[in-house]
């Protein structure tokens, strides 16, 4: 950080607020006027107007911190950013099938913060579907450890149920990035098993307990969960890329190209109407519940699994009804 960029004072005190952030073991003053080129009386001087300005910190063997937990953020946003954050609102209420008190305080938050009355107003009511929602109190403290595990780069122990398994193993991850899938209420968690020396996935709906170590880690420079997660359908990756090729009726077509389904994506136009599209994914599995939606209007035309499991689906649910 070069003294041209913080020359003035409200931009050294965003520097020195957003480095003790993301600090959370703390630093010393000499290192953040090392850091900032700024001398110390200068940086005892901002910590002074910081704490004055009511950001919460702490000092502890010639450490400065802050307490993560009682921060507030400030954002600022003009009338487009606002209508972005509200179809984003939206989609997080359609995603949820839960209440989350963080989500609900979240809204409530910027709603009560923006002038304009009628998105604010909206913004509410989204914050109020989601709180009427069933709450389970067991996922948000697993959530809530594993989110402050990943901010603190702490080692997380948990008890797993994985898919098709009854009883719960004992794991251990260091988290490297939470996502959400597109295609299920679910969150997850990526990261590094020591166990398995791999990175590995986890579904948070699944953890029974977790608890957060004192074993720190970092996050390797060349780990990018976007592209990581590039090739798949949604946030499995399963290593092979396979070419999917699938047929969709005239009936849907103009359905089909109205939206980009994914990066990869070719889309073919048929003499009847009909159209092609192309994919290139890591696996299926995703996948499968997706074509499955479309109904008759779709047929897999490769690869040769996905063809096999979407006609034995077909199948058993034509013996469901003919029954």
């Amino acid at each position: 950080m070069s003294e041209e960029r913080l020359a003035s004072k409200a931009a050294r005190l965003r520097w020195l607020e957003r480095r003790l952030y993301n600090n959370p073991q703390g630093m010393r003053v000499v290192d953040l006027a090392a850091a900032s080129g700024m001398d110390r009386r200068t940086i005892y001087r901002d910590l002074n107007t910081l704490e004055d300005m009511g950001v919460p910190l702490w000092q502890h063997e010639g450490r400065f911190g802050i307490h993560r937990e009682d921060y507030l953020s400030t954002v600022r946003l003009n009338l487009n950013q606002t209508i972005a954050l509200f179809f984003a609102a939206r989609l997080l209420a359609h995603h949820s099938d839960e209440q989350n008190p963080h989500v609900v305080a979240a809204l409530e938050k910027i709603a009560a913060s923006l002038p304009d009355e009628t998105i604010a107003t909206h913004l509410s009511r989204v914050a109020t579907e989601i709180q009427s929602r069933p709450a389970r109190r067991d996922y948000i403290m697993v959530l809530e450890t594993f989110t402050r595990a990943w901010a603190d780069r702490r080692l997380v122990r948990f008890q797993y149920v994985a898919s098709g398994r009854s009883e719960p193993e004992q794991r251990t991850v260091a988290p490297y990035v939470l996502e959400v899938s597109r295609s299920e209420p679910a969150s997850y968690v990526i990261g590094f098993d020591p166990l398995r020396q791999a990175l590995r996935t986890f579904k948070l709906e699944r953890v029974l307990s977790a608890e957060i170590l004192a074993e720190t880690y970092s996050i390797p420079d060349d780990f990018d969960p976007y592209t990581l997660l590039a090739d798949s359908w949604g946030i499995m990756d399963e290593a092979t890329l396979q070419e999917v090729r699938l047929r969709f009726s005239a009936a849907v077509a103009h359905r089909v190209k109205e939206s980009v389904w994914h990066r990869s994506q070719q889309i073919i136009d048929l003499p009847d109407g009909a159209c092609e599209l192309i994919l290139r994914l890591a696996g299926t599995r995703e996948i499968r519940q997706w074509v499955l939606g479309w109904g008759a209007d779709v047929e897999v035309l490769a690869p040769a699994e996905l063809r096999t499991e979407v006609r034995e689906h077909a199948r058993r649910m034509l013996e469901l009804y003919q029954a």
